[in-house]
């Protein structure tokens, strides 16, 4: 998938706390994001940080803000300046580690890695594009490109049928408005997802729906933050 592109109107920042929205809004939306995205009880969070994150995250406050994110906190959140003890208050183990992520990614870019209470881990990689903005990239090895501050939901299936069509219809029929829709294949070779942005939450109804198609292995229903 071909990064999309975003204009202006995609970037202006938010209220915040630190010295940069790049480094700090944006790192603290990715976290929450990412929260988010997992959707269930996490006890550690290893961020593998890429380009100027990696090089000033310590100075900017970059680290402070993905952990303010993960624990929920908005970008203009106060506490945001003592998220890494809260973190060791909650026993939420945090790991910050250097690393490559590519070439071809954005400097601001770090992969979250999430060890959950129910002994599995999930990653999530994404950007701060400026402005307090961000791109979600990539999602347990299946590529994105959505921002995150409209809802999305994820369709994972089989290969074996063509259901474009019928899970169009179930989001459509269920009143929310489809802004995005695109097919990815996932790290497993027989399995795709549609990743589809919706101008509205889609109701729970309509998950319902999606899973009862045969060849639908889950559905991840992922809220605008």
């Amino acid at each position: 998938m071909a990064d999309k592109q975003y204009g202006i109107f995609d970037v202006l920042g938010p209220i915040m706390i630190g010295p940069s929205s790049s480094h700090t809004a944006g790192a603290a939306r990715l976290g929450k994001v990412g929260k988010e995205i997992v959707g269930k009880d996490f006890d550690e969070v290893k961020f593998y940080l890429h380009g100027s994150f990696a090089k000033t995250y310590r100075g900017h406050g970059t680290d402070r803000a993905l952990v303010a994110g993960v624990l929920g906190m908005d970008p203009g959140d106060e506490r945001l300046r003592e998220a890494l003890d809260m973190a060791k208050e909650q026993d939420l183990k945090i790991e910050f580690e250097e690393a490559n992520l590519g070439h071809y990614q954005h400097p601001n870019t770090v992969k979250m890695e999430f060890h959950c209470i129910d002994g599995t881990e999930f990653s999530v990689t994404g950007s701060s594009i400026g402005g307090g903005s961000i791109v979600i990239k990539n999602i347990e090895g299946t590529n994105v490109s959505f921002m995150g501050n409209k809802p999305v939901i994820m369709v994972y299936f089989d290969n074996k049928d063509d259901i474009e069509s019928e899970v169009e219809k179930i989001v459509q029929y269920s009143g929310a408005e489809i802004e995005t829709f695109e097919t990815e294949r996932t790290e497993t070779k027989d399995e795709s997802a549609f990743i589809i942005e919706t101008k509205d939450e889609i109701v729970d109804e309509a998950i319902e729906k999606l899973m009862r198609i045969e060849t639908v292995k889950e559905v991840k229903k992922i809220r605008a933050v």
